[in-house]
């Protein structure tokens, strides 16, 4: 497994891959994320809410889409969301290999943390079925599978954030590293 990250670990295409799952995200943000809150009035969508939300919230969400509101859902919004769990996966995970690369650390213990953005886009993928079972299936509604979903969405947002804390961390190390090497190399 490690080889293979080697293998597509160059800086460039790791940029490459970087715009593009941001330009997909942007997207989203700016396009379809804002068509499909404009028929729930302002309320946030599921995968928005990294704290989760209660049965009476989805609930309430579904009926103020609308039928309209639920299909831009599941037509606009949640196509787009099935592509960026894979690129956030493969972008950061392949962005971590770099840095532990860099730093030489990619053969040692601490290479598992290239694996939190792919378990990460497993739960966005299963978080994504969820609330496409749940626009479809309305208006019959679950508390036990708003709930469920919910929980999907917690725990997606929490491996997401642990997934950029671990990569800003690489980073800071990486840079700090840098900059002495510049200072040992301008000294002597």
């Amino acid at each position: 497994m490690r080889d293979l990250f080697k293998k597509y670990i160059q800086g460039k295409r790791v940029m490459i891959i970087f715009a593009f799952t941001n330009l997909v995200y942007l997207v989203m943000l700016l396009i379809t994320i804002p068509h499909v809150m404009h028929y729930s009035h302002g309320m946030d969508l599921f995968d928005m809410m990294p704290a989760g939300y209660d049965a009476g919230y989805a609930h309430t969400l579904l009926n103020a889409l609308g039928a309209d509101g639920r299909n831009a859902y599941m037509q606009i919004q949640l196509p787009v969301d099935m592509i960026y769990p894979f690129l956030f996966g493969l972008t950061y995970s392949l962005m971590l290999a770099y840095f532990l690369y860099k730093l030489s650390w990619i053969d040692k213990p601490i290479f598992v943390m290239v694996f939190f953005p792919i378990v990460t886009a497993l739960f966005d993928y299963a978080e994504n079925i969820g609330i496409f079972s749940m626009l479809h299936a309305y208006p019959d509604f679950s508390t036990r599978t708003a709930a469920a979903l919910s929980l999907l969405t917690i725990i997606k947002s929490a491996l997401s954030t642990v997934s950029f804390l671990m990569l800003l961390s690489l980073v800071v190390i990486f840079l700090v590293r840098r900059m002495k090497s510049l200072t040992m190399h301008y000294r002597q």
